[in-house]
């Protein structure tokens, strides 16, 4: 995000009177900078009546796609050294010399940015009345967020799907999976265990942490933390490793350099280089999401704990899967740098008439006793379950509308799912 946008949207809303911190705060999450660079910039601007500032003539200047590289380095101002040797046409329009400054020059520019108010990417949490929130977004109008008419953008510019219905997620989400629902009109529901979920993951990010959501099969943790993660901040980088069944150290390695979109295949064989490619990415602030860590053996997962314990790891990682408390057990190690450990219970059988009915409008017409049954002698509380379910019962009311979501409908629903239901 380029300073002469955010402070041109600024000063568009302060000229009509409706400038408020909520703005300040999104724009400085936009551009990478503190809230306190954003007013400085706005200040500048009010004084100067320019948008943009002017360089001292044959200085160097610091600018924004120089500020995201450095970012994408993890911070090391040698390596954004280097790319500007590697790259020097293009990367330094500001110098009359059009010479790359000495890196001396470059760590002094730096530490004058950050002195300014300027940071690199990281986790901060952001907690605003959604309400609020929204409606300073679209009067801000920043690209990326929402197009100029104050509308959100399609699904596709921005990577992420923004329907809540749950067949939709199910295309678009790299972390899909669970139960195939075939029932147009789920939504998802903030249950407890969301919540409980999505407040661990960001205290985990915010510490630059290890995280652990563990539970029963179906109870939802995958889901929590796929909703979770999509609450942080967009310009936070979340990673998923897919690991295979009792992965070897080899194959581990390959599914975390997958995850970062590095040449697995050229890298698993010269361990070293390896070893050296994931720790510069790990370097950089963001999550790493691990799911069904109880496939990986105790060897491999100290290998985790030896790169959650380098000096340079300002990645975040969660672990997540069924059973991974008991696997964590057998990797001490690992186990104790766990920050947080996050259990995703089953559903209370008091609320589950209230979440079902949130879930899918089916079960509007159904009696509690009906639901409670059902529960009782099939479901227990187990989500993927009722997700199951409810895709029986709305097959059925489609093909006989005349029918009702009565104690006969669930009873035939639930022997749809085998003799041995969870």
């Amino acid at each position: 995000m380029v300073r002469q946008v955010v402070v041109r949207r600024l000063l568009a809303l302060d000229e009509a009177g409706r400038l408020e911190a909520v703005h300040a705060r999104i724009a400085a999450e936009s551009a990478g900078v503190s809230v306190r660079t954003v007013w400085r910039w706005l200040a500048v601007a009010r004084e100067s009546g320019c948008v943009v500032p002017v360089p001292r003539r044959g200085g160097f200047v610091f600018t924004d796609e120089l500020w995201a590289r450095l970012s994408d380095v993890g911070g090391n101002v040698k390596a954004l050294h280097r790319w500007m040797e590697e790259h020097a046409e293009g990367v330094v329009p500001s110098l009359d010399t059009g010479v790359v400054p000495s890196l001396a020059t470059l760590y002094r520019v730096v530490r004058a940015e950050q002195r300014a108010g300027r940071v690199l990417e990281v986790s901060r949490p952001f907690r605003m009345d959604p309400v609020v929130y929204d409606r300073a977004l679209a009067e801000l109008a920043l690209p990326g967020t929402v197009d100029e008419t104050g509308r959100r953008p399609e699904p596709d510019a921005v990577g992420e799907p923004e329907s809540d219905d749950l067949t939709e997620q199910a295309e678009s989400s790299p972390f899909a999976g669970g139960a195939r629902l075939y029932a147009p009109g789920a939504h998802l529901v903030s249950t407890c265990q969301l919540a409980e979920v999505t407040e661990a993951l960001a205290h985990t990010v915010a510490a630059r942490g290890v995280l652990c959501v563990y539970g029963d099969t179906g109870h939802g943790k995958t889901v929590a933390v796929h909703q979770a993660v999509r609450r942080l901040p967009r310009r936070v980088p979340v990673r998923r490793a897919l690991v295979a069944v009792k992965p070897a150290l080899p194959q581990l390695r390959a599914a975390l350099l997958a995850a970062f979109g590095l040449p697995g295949k050229a890298l698993t064989s010269r361990t070293d280089a390896a070893d050296r490619v994931l720790l510069e990415a790990l370097s950089a602030p963001g999550v790493l999401v691990i799911d069904d860590v109880q496939r990986i053996a105790a060897p491999e997962l100290d290998y985790l704990r030896l790169l959650v314990d380098a000096p340079t790891t300002q990645t975040s990682f969660v672990l997540c899967g069924a059973g991974a408390e008991r696997t964590l057990a057998r990797a001490p190690a690992l186990a104790s740098r766990i920050l947080t450990w996050q259990h995703t219970s089953r559903l209370e059988a008091a609320s589950v008439p209230g979440v079902l009915r949130l879930f899918h409008p089916l079960w509007h017409t159904a009696t509690d006793a009906d639901l409670l049954h059902a529960d009782e002698t099939c479901a227990r509380g187990n989500f993927r379950t009722w997700a199951k379910i409810t895709s029986h019962a709305y097959a059925s009311l489609s093909r006989c509308p005349e029918t009702t979501a009565d104690r006969a409908l669930l009873t035939w629903a639930c022997s749809r799912l085998g003799p041995a239901a969870p």
